[in-house]
């Protein structure tokens, strides 16, 4: 996993950069978005690519969402 990026909002891990691919937990609040299910790196958990990155109301919507769906550990 070395030399990729993890993404945060209000300090909570929704994503990543992986190869060149963003992608997202899946959770049930961002499933209604029918994205494609990937692997970020060998022997991890599918996440949801994000291949709209330029639609930035769209991009915005998916991260709230996903953000919703997972629980806040402040």
């Amino acid at each position: 996993m070395m030399g990729e990026f993890l993404l945060y909002y209000n300090s909570v891990l929704f994503g990543g950069i992986y190869d060149n691919r963003l992608l997202v937990k899946i959770v049930d609040s961002n499933k209604k978005y029918n994205m494609q299910e990937q692997l970020p790196y060998e022997s991890a958990k599918p996440m949801y690519l994000v291949d709209d990155v330029d639609n930035k109301e769209l991009l915005k919507e998916i991260v709230l969402e996903t953000c919703k769906g997972l629980p806040n550990k402040k």
